[in-house]
């Protein structure tokens, strides 16, 4: 995957919109962040998730998933590897974060 084909699907989401925060694209819902591309040129893209949720992911794919180093990280910030995921799994990933936005 590519961060074009996250920005595809982050944008293929109800409501969903693209904004920039610290000079990084950004996905929102209702105004809120979902995920971003703040990482591109590392390769990665990042999530908003709860921390059973990212600790989930983690553990289910540790080759894909991890949590942004530092104190971003202990909030629930999850970096996808997007070379190494595939779109199904991209696409739920995503999912799940938006409709943790959502809820809010």
């Amino acid at each position: 995957m590519t961060g074009q084909d996250y920005r595809r699907i982050a944008l293929s989401l109800p409501g969903a919109s693209e904004g920039s925060h610290q000079g990084h694209p950004d996905f929102r819902v209702g105004g809120k962040i979902f995920c971003t591309l703040a990482f591109e040129k590392e390769g990665y893209g990042v999530l908003k998730l709860s921390l059973e949720e990212q600790a989930g992911l983690v553990g289910d794919a540790p080759e894909v998933f991890s949590a942004v180093p530092g104190g971003w990280g202990r909030m629930g910030m999850t970096r996808v590897r997007l070379d190494a995921v595939s779109a199904d799994v991209l696409e739920g990933a995503v999912k799940m974060a938006w409709k943790r936005r959502l809820a809010k």
